[in-house]
């Protein structure tokens, strides 16, 4: 270990690094990242009496959450899980890791960013990545061959975070899945109804929902002269066309991909169209794309889900759109994306979620959902290659948290952090054991009440912790209203005060309260 001079001469150093970043206005997370070397350097010197002094930050890439935030999230949790539940779907949870092998050679390029686990022995490890993978693992492993389920869990990726942005190491994904053998396109008009009840629901803002298909961007390739072995490669390239222009895709194609300057320019004729039922119409005419039997077969199933989708009264949102490429290896029918229209002054950049990660310049604030069809991937984990297609989508719940919070901020609107129904105070001394008595009645009977932990609280800073929780009533006891067998109930935001008797106490809280 070093001296302690040399320590000391490295805190000098090192705490004027964070002074510039500061003078500079850097971004808080390169600030963070100094001060933490700062803490650590001067962790080695020890601190008082030589005690281990700990470097207090959350680890790279994650966050905590205040209850706040938490009140936030459970609210948009409810709303999702609320409309799953109306399309009849159960519930599953799977391990948070899982075999290495179980995630290997499913996420393409963006295997690199998989967390393997320390060798534990004998088994080596990752943490999941998705919850789609998990899943389909889940299917094989169990013998299931239909189920129409949702999984809301943590997920970890080691990607570069940019906090600032919402991207992180560790967070929710929100997904739902129909798997099972069914007729071409019902199960996936349900998963774009239910992305459309959703981001209505929420109340985001405006948006819209790409969706094309693998076979059609397969097919696609194929006529423009994409070489077989580049169509994972360049789909991936495609996939960067929401966040950076075409001349730096193409100049992707050619420089790096290797592909040819003919085929990458009849693939940027191709992935400018936009359209609806009326497009797969017109593709399917077109002398090049009707010569692919792949891009034939998505293009039929395209218009077939237009045409659900006119039933479920969505296609005023939905957009069939030939850039959309969706980056993972596993996808092998319908792909779509879910993406916020700027409409108004909702700031947030480049968000991440288990949707993906896009963003169009002046136009889009990002995906907030996304999936597609996967018949192949339970058949890679059965031992007999049994295929149960599935189709699923995953809501992008980092990005909409992080809209709702600053929506929050921008509202004068309180958000409770609690859901105490009535709060049972005294006015006068010596009253604690008819406040914890009453307390336990209200608990019995199923009413969410607080007391306060003092045996003589002034009645001021009772009814002022009420204004400062949002606690919408008080519970008042005092000598007169213990010999009237009453309970002074005062309305907090109004000061109405109203004697209950003691035995109509529970109705008449759950009567003010339901629609609180």
């Amino acid at each position: 270990m070093a001296d302690k001079a040399q320590i000391q001469e490295a805190i000098k150093t090192q705490g004027e690094v964070v002074r510039k970043l500061k003078a500079e206005k850097a971004s808080k997370e390169q600030i963070d990242e100094e001060v933490a070397k700062l803490l650590e350097l001067k962790a080695q010197l020890g601190g008082d009496e030589g005690r281990h002094q700990f470097t207090l930050k959350t680890a790279k890439g994650t966050r905590d959450y205040n209850p706040k935030q938490m009140a936030i999230r459970e609210k948009v949790f409810n709303t999702i899980i609320s409309c799953f539940k109306r399309h009849g779907a159960e519930n599953i949870d799977t391990p948070v890791f899982e075999l290495k092998e179980t995630l290997t050679g499913k996420y393409g390029e963006d295997s690199k960013l998989i967390y393997d686990l320390k060798d534990q022995g004998g088994e080596l490890l990752s943490l999941r990545y998705d919850l789609t993978v998990p899943f389909a693992r889940y299917l094989a492993m169990n013998k299931v061959t239909n189920i129409k389920r949702y999984h809301i869990a943590k997920v970890y990726r080691r990607d570069n975070p940019a906090m600032t942005r919402g991207r992180y190491r560790e967070f929710y994904q929100c997904d739902f899945d129909i798997a099972g053998q069914y007729d071409p396109m019902i199960p996936d008009a349900e998963c774009l109804k239910i992305v459309h009840e959703i981001l209505s629901e929420l109340e985001l803002g405006d948006f819209r929902i790409k969706v094309n298909d693998r076979r059609i961007l397969d097919g696609m390739f194929a006529v423009c002269g994409v070489p077989d072995d580049k169509f994972r490669t360049i789909c991936s390239t495609v996939d960067k066309l929401d966040k950076m222009s075409w001349e730096d895709v193409r100049s992707e194609m050619v420089k790096e991909k290797g592909l040819s300057e003919e085929a990458a320019d009849q693939i940027g004729q191709y992935v400018s169209l936009q359209g609806g039922m009326d497009l797969a119409e017109r593709l399917l005419q077109d002398a090049k794309m009707s010569q692919s039997k792949q891009a034939c077969a998505g293009l039929t199933d395209m218009k077939q889900l237009f045409s659900y989708l006119q039933l479920f009264q969505v296609t005023d949102k939905v957009v069939f759109d030939l850039s959309l490429a969706r980056g993972l290896d596993y996808y092998t029918g319908v792909i779509y994306e879910a993406i916020l229209t700027q409409t108004g002054p909702v700031p947030v950049a480049g968000a991440q979620n288990g949707a993906g990660e896009k963003a169009e310049e002046g136009v889009s604030v990002g995906s907030v959902a996304g999936g597609g069809r996967y018949d192949g991937l339970v058949g890679m984990f059965d031992p007999k290659g049994r295929k149960v297609p599935c189709v699923g989508v995953s809501i992008g719940i980092e990005r909409v948290f992080s809209i709702m919070e600053q929506k929050a901020e921008a509202s004068a609107e309180k958000v409770r952090t609690t859901e105490t129904q009535v709060m049972v105070a005294s006015a006068q001394k010596n009253l604690l054991e008819e406040r914890l008595r009453l307390t336990a009645e209200l608990w019995n009977a199923g009413i969410k009440a607080e007391v306060m932990y003092k045996k003589n609280p002034k009645l001021l800073s009772q009814l002022q912790h009420c204004e400062d929780s949002g606690i919408p009533l008080v519970a008042i006891l005092g000598e007169q209203e213990l010999k009237d067998g009453v309970v002074k109930l005062r309305t907090v935001h109004s000061r109405e005060e109203i004697d209950v008797s003691r035995a109509e106490l529970v109705e008449e809280i759950k009567r003010r309260t339901s629609v609180v």
